[in-house]
């Protein structure tokens, strides 16, 4: 696997116009997003109260057994590259625009 600075390459030069979204019911806290952003833009911690409370059969199940989730450190810190998109093997995580 490339080291981080080998894929920042792969991503835009500036932030700020797209985030990942973690989908907590898919997430299974595989920390395969931590480990290849170049931006760290993801960090693993235990789920929060509220976002638990809004997850549904199959995501209360998966949190029963992984209760970490992937949060993002810094939504303006992603570059876009998609590679936390490719590398996320439950398909947790998307890009989506930042609503200003």
């Amino acid at each position: 696997m490339a080291n981080k600075e080998e894929t920042k390459s792969k991503c835009a030069e500036t932030g700020g116009k797209l985030m990942p979204l973690v989908n907590f019911n898919s997430c299974g806290a595989k920390e395969d997003c931590v480990a290849i952003c170049p931006y760290d833009v993801f960090e693993m911690r235990p789920i929060t109260i509220e976002d638990k409370a809004n997850l549904n059969l199959k995501g209360k199940i998966k949190t029963f057994f992984f209760k970490h989730k992937a949060y993002l450190t810094d939504p303006a810190l992603c570059h876009a590259c998609g590679l936390c998109v490719q590398a996320c093997p439950e398909h947790a995580i998307k890009l989506t625009k930042i609503v200003s």
